[in-house]
């Protein structure tokens, strides 16, 4: 049985992963951490990472990016894997989980579902065979009307996996209201769109001459990323200090 701390326990998505862990035979919250708490959880929550002293096999992040940084100093303290969901860090951040990774393990992606994961690798073979031929390169990613970063992760992870097919030659291009000039061939457009509740909607075209080719990611429910979370908690368990991502977790199954 892996036991694992939810830390952002109450926000939708550690509620989420709260019942996706109920009903799951191998795997088991021991203890929360979220500032607020209304005691409507099975297992006792702490308002801070630090007052936490529950023995754990992982820890699955989906909190605020101001709560980071205690979490990284308890992971390497405790020497509990982390599975770092948490989106919008500063650059300063991401150089403290790098530096955490060296002392235990850190799993990290930009979108925890199994089928982005599966995109970010069919987009480097359709990348090969398109971009040669000239095609242009967009990308569109749609979210609800809270979400505060844009362009999302994981339409960046999504544009990252295409530059590194293309030796990393791409620009990003986020807004063209204040150039009015023909677009280049050497970019990648990203566009950001925010309204409703829209959970996850991402779109990757390559448009060429007389044909266009999309490639489309849907989530329906946050369940599809909280189900990913779980299974990475699962594989993090005991693993040794370093940094995995769901490319990872994917391969071990």
């Amino acid at each position: 049985m892996v036991r694992v701390i939810m830390h952002g326990c109450n926000g939708k998505m550690g509620q989420t992963i709260s019942g996706l862990i109920a009903a799951d035979e191998e795997v088991e919250i021991v203890a929360g951490v979220d500032a607020y708490d209304e005691g409507k959880n099975p297992y006792p929550v702490f308002h801070e990472i630090g007052a936490c002293d529950v023995a754990a096999d992982a820890i699955i992040d989906f909190s605020a990016a101001p709560a980071v940084d205690a979490l990284l100093e308890y992971c390497v303290q405790k020497q509990i894997p982390c599975v770092l969901c948490t989106t919008g860090l500063t650059e300063e951040q991401l150089a403290k989980v790098q530096e955490a990774s060296k002392k235990v393990a850190i799993l990290k992606s930009a979108n925890m579902s199994l089928g982005i994961n599966m995109l970010l690798k069919l987009l480097k073979e359709a990348t090969g065979i398109l971009a040669p031929a000239g095609f242009d390169i967009e990308i569109v990613e749609k979210h609800h009307n809270l979400k505060v970063d844009a362009p999302s992760g994981t339409a960046l992870a999504l544009a990252d996996s295409i530059n590194e097919e293309l030796d990393n030659t791409y620009k990003y291009v986020y807004d063209r209201s204040q150039v009015r000039e023909k677009r280049t061939r050497q970019e990648i457009g990203i566009s950001a769109v925010r309204g409703g509740t829209i959970v996850g909607d991402h779109d990757v075209i390559f448009a060429g001459a007389d044909e266009v080719v999309t490639f489309s990611h849907r989530a329906y429910s946050k369940a599809v990323f909280g189900k990913g979370a779980v299974q990475a908690a699962k594989f993090l368990a005991g693993k040794p200090a370093g940094m995995y991502d769901m490319s990872d977790v994917i391969g071990d199954s």
